[in-house]
């Protein structure tokens, strides 16, 4: 981009975006601009870039009475993505503060459909922690006979849907997570066509659980919305839980929790901070 480009740098649980304030669809993003704007040496860095945009402005086929504001997020690699958990708290946080919503209950649009947010706790201070809850939609847990080869064992993963897909495989008890080895991508076979994001899982205790997570066209991050509703999804049918009772989900960069509405929408609730304000000059 050649004019100063005003930014936003925030987190949930560590993993962090750009976010890029576009209330009228002003900026033409393509997979080269994001995936500048996301590189941590010679851009600003995130595992990806979020622009906020008014969903008639976003230059999507939106349904009719759809959200005002669109969520256009985008991986590291420039690639687009359907759906992000903790992007959707950052972005959340981010539409409050600058007085683009005003309620503590709002919905916003992504590419895997209308998704609810309520704001928990506002911080007292700039750069102090906001909580949000997020309606992540339903999911679809399925055994498919896909497997996972990590830490020189063959794993069995079930198959999530949460928007975006995911391949969760169980570690068993003599397997420590914080040893593995996710610099490369672990291989899935067979690996499905549109790729999948991979959560490895530990078991803590009653309805807790520990994940790592290789997110696609990123690598290792510290945290992924998706992928922890997605393992509380499969951890509640692993161990045969119809309870709806939340799951604690330990990430690097946090703690999360998970639970159910009685209609069987998938809850997601934790922290988020917007870190820094600032203007990228060329």
């Amino acid at each position: 981009m050649s004019a100063p480009l005003a930014f936003t740098i925030g987190h949930g649980t560590e993993n962090d975006f750009v976010i890029l304030d576009d209330p009228d669809g002003a900026l033409d993003l393509d997979a080269a601009t994001v995936a500048a704007l996301a590189d941590r040496r010679a851009g600003i860095g995130g595992d990806g870039v979020i622009r906020a945009v008014r969903t008639r402005a976003a230059g999507i086929d939106a349904p009719t009475g759809a959200p005002e504001w669109f969520m256009d997020y985008r991986n590291a690699d420039g690639s687009i993505a359907e759906m992000c958990g903790n992007g959707v708290r950052v972005l959340a946080a981010h539409l409050r503060r600058h007085g683009h919503v005003t309620a503590d209950e709002f919905a916003l649009h992504t590419r895997a459909g209308t998704r609810t947010v309520q704001i928990m706790a506002v911080p007292e201070q700039v750069g102090g922690e906001w909580s949000v809850r997020v309606g992540m939609g339903t999911s679809r847990a399925a055994q498919n006979g896909r497997t996972v080869q990590i830490a020189g064992q063959r794993l069995a993963v079930t198959d999530v849907d949460m928007g975006n897909p995911h391949a969760v495989a169980f570690l068993p008890a003599d397997v420590e997570l914080a040893d593995l080895d996710l610099a490369e991508r672990p291989a899935l076979d067979p690996d499905p066509e549109a790729g999948a994001n991979i959560e490895l899982v530990s078991q803590r205790g009653d309805h807790h659980v520990a994940m790592r997570v290789h997110e696609r066209g990123v690598g290792e991050t510290r945290s992924c919305g998706t992928g922890v509703a997605a393992v509380a999804v499969a951890a509640a049918q692993r161990a045969e839980d119809t309870t709806g009772a939340p799951w604690t989900v330990d990430v690097p960069g946090g703690r999360l929790q998970v639970g159910w509405a009685e209609d069987g929408e998938v809850l997601l609730t934790g922290p988020a901070r917007l870190v820094a304000d600032g203007t990228l000059l060329a």
